[in-house]
């Protein structure tokens, strides 16, 4: 597996995300030194964790291919 840029920057902003509308809020009040490197710490492995996600799903995806079964039967229809 290759490093993809992109899937990298997608992965950083959605950890942004996360830790931006949950922790930061919660935490600027007491931010120093200690808290400032634990929240870059947690940055790094949501940062990574989410790049791993999609590293796996879509890879699996591009790997198997579109599949053309129904897993529930829809009844007859034209297409």
């Amino acid at each position: 597996m290759t490093f993809d840029p992109l899937r990298c920057a997608e992965a950083t902003c959605q950890a942004a995300v996360v830790l931006g509308a949950t922790l930061v809020p919660a935490a600027w009040p007491a931010l120093d030194g200690a808290l400032t490197a634990v929240l870059a710490a947690m940055f790094v492995v949501i940062s990574a964790a989410i790049y791993a996600l999609h590293a796996v799903t879509f890879d699996a995806f591009r790997l198997t291919g579109p599949r053309d079964r129904q897993i529930f039967s829809t009844g007859t229809h034209d297409e």
